[in-house]
């Protein structure tokens, strides 16, 4: 496997954390018990996938 197929996989893995961690995070909203790092728990993927997807939008 070389380095854009991989970097692709966990592209697509970290998609699936953030899309996770942002149903958690509303689920927390609507329940009331929201707190900081339920807030900021979507914001490590995110952070992830920006980079990745920067990345791999700067392929050739």
């Amino acid at each position: 496997m070389n380095w854009n197929n991989w970097l692709r996989q966990i592209h697509r893995w970290l998609s699936i954390a953030f899309t996770l961690a942002v149903i958690i995070n509303i689920i927390a909203m609507v329940q009331e018990k929201s707190s900081v790092w339920v807030g900021l728990m979507a914001l490590l993927p995110l952070t992830l996938l920006l980079l990745t997807g920067l990345y791999l939008f700067a392929l050739p």
